[in-house]
């Protein structure tokens, strides 16, 4: 008969464990219906985001950080055989206009190859410009799909309109962190452990700054292309709110969408871009190799970064430069 309020408290209890689950596993991270977000902190009109961040100031001041005088390229090679996005694809072919049989042009014999792209932008290492990303056809600053989304090409807030992206960046060690060559699927990046990594490398996160996860995750390309599409560790929101109270321009790292994914609160389908390139005008790089930077213990170093400039376009296929 004593058990019995004992084995009731223990229920109500177990209830109670299984709600509060379930609470997180459905959490919102993202309402639809919330527009507070829809005006600029740049102001009506802003079409660059966080990119206001860049100042002449900020360059001068990052470009002190090259010591040694050695760049590292941070993209990965490009073809039709690299791992992308659901319905992407890239295909080159080489064409030698006018030399079918192998004939030439003019009598010193003129030959040249010329290459054709079929793929899209949004293949390998690439910049996520602010315009990629919207809440409910609501993109940054407010604008509506309706008002500027043209099949060939947006008419605001296209990829040519942002400046070259030179500033600070912070590559984070999350393979050591964890202690693994490769961070497991579905590992989110709480402030907690941003932090204790950053304690760790000795540097800290400033106003304008670039930062890049590195988790081992481009390690699976040609080994394991379905999980390294499937899920990827990365930030959730409570970090995502962290960095951009920091005043970061970028953020991401070497998978291919810099959040953790699947959401672990539900089925949200990508809040964290939701939040730092609509919200807050943050981009999204991806795909960056930080390997080079990580076996030379690089933290910190000049990130250089001039886009193609593709009229319309939302995003695009970087290499963009570290130099220490």
């Amino acid at each position: 008969m004593k058990t019995k309020p004992i084995i009731k408290f223990v229920a109500i209890g177990m209830l109670l464990f299984g709600a509060a689950i379930g609470y997180a596993q459905n959490k919102t991270l993202i309402d639809p219906k919330d527009t507070s977000w829809q005006t600029s902190p740049y102001g009506k009109g802003d079409e660059i985001g966080a990119a206001n961040l860049i100042t002449p100031e900020l360059v001068m001041q990052s470009i002190k950080l090259v010591k040694q005088g050695k760049s590292i390229p941070l993209a990965v090679p490009i073809d039709k055989n690299l791992p992308a996005f659901r319905h992407r694809s890239f295909n080159l072919y080489n064409i030698q206009p006018g030399e079918q049989g192998g004939q030439t042009l003019g009598p010193n014999r003129f030959s040249f190859n010329d290459e054709l792209v079929n793929g899209w932008t949004g293949v390998g290492t690439q910049l996520n410009g602010i315009g990629h990303i919207g809440i409910d056809n609501v993109y940054y600053d407010g604008n509506k799909a309706t008002d500027f989304v043209t099949v060939e090409g947006v008419k605001r807030l296209g990829i040519e309109k942002v400046p070259p992206i030179v500033t600070r960046a912070v590559v984070l060690d999350m393979v050591a962190y964890y202690n693994k060559a490769i961070v497991p699927g579905g590992t989110e990046f709480t402030v907690k452990d941003i932090q204790a990594v950053l304690k760790k490398q000795n540097v800290e996160i400033k106003k304008g700054d670039v930062v890049l996860f590195n988790t081992g995750w481009l390690g699976l390309i040609g080994k394991d292309n379905k999980q390294f599409l499937e899920v990827e560790p990365g930030i959730g929101m409570e970090a995502a709110k962290w960095l951009a109270d920091k005043g970061i321009v970028a953020f991401g790292g070497d998978t291919w969408a810099s959040e953790v994914y699947p959401n672990p609160y539900g089925t949200e389908e990508f809040p964290i871009n939701q939040f730092m390139l609509a919200k807050k005008g943050i981009y999204n790089l991806e795909l960056i190799d930080t390997r080079p930077l990580v076996k030379e213990k690089v933290w910190e170093f000049l990130f250089v970064l001039g886009q193609p400039l593709y009229v319309g376009s939302t995003q695009v296929n970087i290499n963009p430069v570290a130099i220490y």
